[in-house]
């Protein structure tokens, strides 16, 4: 017997002692004005199944729009605003001055070179006019 027929079997047979669905026109449940609920109620009778999606979300929603509900977490890593940054204090910038200055002296071959290509003369080039004079 191959594997497809024994499947198809089963599943008639599974149809078949399957009991029949509830009536679609199920008698709902008497359930309370959702302007009358408060944090307190019961909200369990407006989530069954046979209870009418948008009564079952009017009831969720007047539940969830309690403060209660409204109070942050200490855990929510990433509610900051972080594009606000504090600039850095004088006092902080002094520190890290003197903190660059010790762990970075400078180097006797540095100053000389820097100082060296600050007193080295500039090479004149020709400008504009002087092409134009030329021509």
């Amino acid at each position: 017997m191959s594997f497809l027929t024994r499947w198809s079997r089963l599943k008639h047979k599974a149809a078949a002692e399957k009991p029949p669905a509830a009536p679609a026109d199920a008698k709902a449940p008497q359930l309370p004005a959702v302007d009358t609920l408060t944090f307190e109620s019961d909200f369990t009778a407006f989530l069954k199944s046979n209870v009418e999606e948008s009564v079952k979300r009017a009831a969720l929603k007047k539940l969830l729009h309690d403060p209660r509900f409204n109070v942050m977490d200490g855990l929510d890593t990433y509610i900051d605003d972080y594009t606000k940054n504090e600039g850095i204090s004088e006092e902080m910038l002094k520190t890290l001055d003197h903190a660059r200055s010790t762990l970075f002296p400078p180097q006797p071959q540095a100053e000389e070179s820097a100082q060296a290509a600050a007193e080295a003369p500039k090479p004149e080039t020709e400008t504009d006019g002087d092409r134009k004079q030329d021509a």
